[in-house]
């Protein structure tokens, strides 16, 4: 009879005094957070843009043939996209979706090579040939995203063309008369209007994005908006930067698209430095 509350009442002792042992004992300590390394954008400056360029010409005479060999390709792809406009102009912009399935692997290369030089390495060209493939699934990502953009691009210039020009579709010469006469500067607003937003989304998303992908091996969604977020945080510089590009590319595409033999490898090793500058570098690992 007596046995029990004895029991009782040890095991209620019992479970006070370790309820006060864990009201005084000091909290336990917490598992500390999961270190994720904010990434920092460098303020820019109206003179870096040619200090990108004057830095890309450097990597050019450093590693020539890497840059004639990727040079070649980007006037390959020129040339294409010159018949294409002088034989089915309202293609054109769907057959650009194309080249960006191109261009960002070739781009990559060029920032491989800039890449080695920074780090005081001789240039490789199968090397930098087959630098992306560690990369393929933020690339293929990234590159998916710019190829939709370029073909609803495609589609609305197509759409600008049917309401604009109500014979059907213009020929080479019918697209010069309407950059040229004055009766259908309506036509070249709204033409230009909708290829500026265009152009715009694909600038931003892609202005260091590649290049970052390439030096941290990020993925496609932060690589995008951190290009988006340089564009938005310096957007004096990149207007000028996106003018220097359109003004080289335009000068080079003179003389049959030959001058992308340079313009091409130049502007690839500038946009390396281009990331350089506006992306700060990430703070040594912890040993």
């Amino acid at each position: 009879m007596w046995g029990l509350p004895k029991v009782e009442t040890a095991s209620f002792g019992v479970t006070t005094l370790l309820a006060r042992t864990a009201m005084s004992a000091p909290p336990a300590a917490e598992l500390p957070p999961i270190a994720v390394s904010a990434i920092t954008l460098n303020p820019l400056r109206l003179g870096d843009p040619f200090r990108w360029l004057r830095r890309g010409l450097h990597d050019v005479m450093a590693a020539p043939g890497s840059a004639l060999f990727y040079g070649a390709w980007f006037w390959g792809m020129a040339l294409v996209l010159g018949w294409v406009f002088r034989t089915r102009p309202e293609y054109t912009m769907s057959l650009a979706s194309g080249c960006l399935l191109l261009g960002p692997f070739l781009a990559m290369g060029l920032y491989d090579t800039s890449r080695r030089r920074e780090a005081g390495q001789p240039p490789d060209l199968g090397q930098s040939i087959t630098c992306w493939d560690a990369h393929m699934g933020s690339m293929g990502m990234l590159v998916l995203v710019l190829v939709v953009l370029e073909l609803l691009w495609g589609r609305a210039s197509l759409v600008v063309f049917a309401v604009f020009f109500n014979t059907g579709m213009p020929s080479t010469t019918g697209v010069m008369e309407a950059i040229f006469n004055p009766s259908n500067w309506g036509f070249v607003a709204v033409y230009m209007a909708v290829g500026g937003v265009f152009a715009a989304l694909v600038f931003s998303i892609s202005v260091v994005s590649i290049p970052m992908i390439l030096d941290r091996d990020t993925d496609a969604l932060t690589a995008g908006i951190t290009s988006m977020r340089v564009v938005i945080e310096n957007t004096a510089v990149m207007l000028l930067w996106g003018l220097l590009i359109s003004l080289v590319v335009a000068v080079s595409l003179w003389l049959w698209g030959a001058g992308l033999l340079l313009a091409g490898p130049l502007l690839g090793h500038a946009s390396w430095h281009a990331y350089r500058g506006a992306v700060a570098s990430p703070p040594p690992a912890p040993v």
